[in-house]
Order: C-alpha cells, then sequence, then structure tokens
C-alpha cells in the first residue's frame, strides 16, 4: 500500500524536485500539487493523501493557515511543514497549527524520505529534545492554561507525558519508569487518546502550554 502525498510549493522547479525524490521510493506516490494555500486545500480535498508536504511562505493562504484549515477537516492528512528559515519562530507556529513535522528545504533526499516514513507511522518529526527547547522558550512567556483533560490520565500517565514532554525517547521513558518499551508505547497512545491529541509533538506543546513541564524544571 503506498504512501499518498500532496506537494505544495510556490515555486516549480522545488514541486519538481520534490516530486522526484519522494518518487523514488517505491512505496510513495505524488497525487496531487499546488502552488499556493488555497489549491493546496482543494487537491487535498479532492485526491485524500495521507500526507501533505506544506511549504510556510506562499502567496494568497500560506502555508500554516492552509494547514489549519486541513487539519480541522474530518480524517484529515498528516501535514509536514517545509521552510528555507531555520527559526524558533516558524517551528512554533507550525507546531500550534498542529503539523506533525518541520523540515528545512536544505535537508538531504534521505532525510525527507525518512520523515514521511515517520510522520505516516503516526509519529512526529521532529526530534522531541529540540521540540521541547523551543516550546519551553515560548510557553515560558504565558501563564500555563487550565486542561479538564488531564484529570482523565492515570498517574502513570501523567509522568509518561511529562517525560515525553522532556524529550525522552520510548526507550529512554521505559529506563526511567523501569517498564518495557512496549507499556511505554500503550502508554503514549492513550495519552494522546485520552488527550485528543495527534502526535508526540502536539503532546510536548500541551505539556508546556498546560503547565504539565515548566520550562527550566528539572
Amino acid at each position: 500500500m503506498s504512501i499518498r502525498i500532496v506537494i505544495a510549493d510556490d515555486q516549480a522547479m522545488v514541486r519538481a524536485g520534490l516530486r522526484m525524490i519522494v518518487e523514488s521510493d517505491p512505496v510513495m506516490e505524488v497525487v496531487g500539487e499546488a502552488a499556493d494555500g488555497r489549491t493546496a486545500v482543494a487537491v487535498a480535498g479532492r485526491t485524500r493523501p495521507d500526507i501533505v508536504l506544506m511549504d510556510v511562505s506562499m502567496p494568497g493562504l500560506d502555508g500554516l493557515a492552509a494547514a489549519r484549515e486541513l487539519l480541522a477537516a474530518p480524517s484529515p492528512p498528516k501535514v509536514i511543514t517545509l521552510t528555507t528559515f531555520d527559526t524558533d519562530e516558524n517551528l512554533y507556529a507550525a507546531l500550534r497549527a498542529g503539523t506533525s513535522g518541520f523540515l528545512l528545504k536544505v535537508s538531504p533526499p534521505e532525510q525527507l524520505l525518512e520523515a514521511i516514513k515517520v510522520v505516516h507511522s503516526g509519529d512526529a518529526l521532529l526530534d522531541p529534545a529540540v521540540t521541547s527547547r523551543v516550546i519551553a522558550a515560548f510557553a515560558a512567556r504565558a501563564e500555563p492554561r487550565p486542561a479538564p483533560a488531564l484529570a482523565a490520565l492515570t498517574p502513570r500517565e501523567l509522568e509518561v507525558l511529562r517525560l515525553l514532554a522532556r524529550g525522552r525517547t520510548n526507550a529512554e521513558i521505559a529506563t526511567d519508569l523501569y517498564i518495557g518499551e512496549a507499556t511505554v508505547k500503550t502508554h503514549v497512545a492513550r495519552v494522546l487518546m485520552k488527550l485528543s491529541l495527534r502526535d508526540r509533538a502536539q503532546a510536548v506543546v500541551f505539556a508546556y502550554e498546560t503547565g504539565v513541564v515548566r520550562p527550566g524544571a528539572a
């Protein structure tokens, strides 16, 4: 079964290059292209891709606004945002929009292919340690918001959420809590389900913005 992909970028040469990279992998298929955010939303609605590769800066509706619109629809695709700018502002905005990944356009082809597979499998593309650094910096600017949904978590699930937000991998969480890695995966899945979160990237955002983890806390 192939991974269905839509490419959204306002530069035709970039779209062509991304198509060549994506279609070099036999499990991936480009099912549509778009040169702006509005067209990306329309193409994704028509082709029902698994993943949209979304440029941040596009005319009309930009990539982040298009991502928010796509992700608000029923059964949305996963979105990987692409940019030429490695800034905390872009990364934070992409995570807040609900995207599952953030990748620089200068990244090597093999990294793009791996990113698509990671996101398609249900995980987040970003290294959790990088994600937590950025979210901590921005979350420090505001008071934590209340989150009644946290009451649904068991004490162990709350521990897992805290460790996840601090950048721990499943293997590291398993070591920290003296449990099996398969058990960690189950806990992570339950945390995401109970909090109505899409992936680990959203869980990191949630944990910092609700005060589950505080910036600079041990």
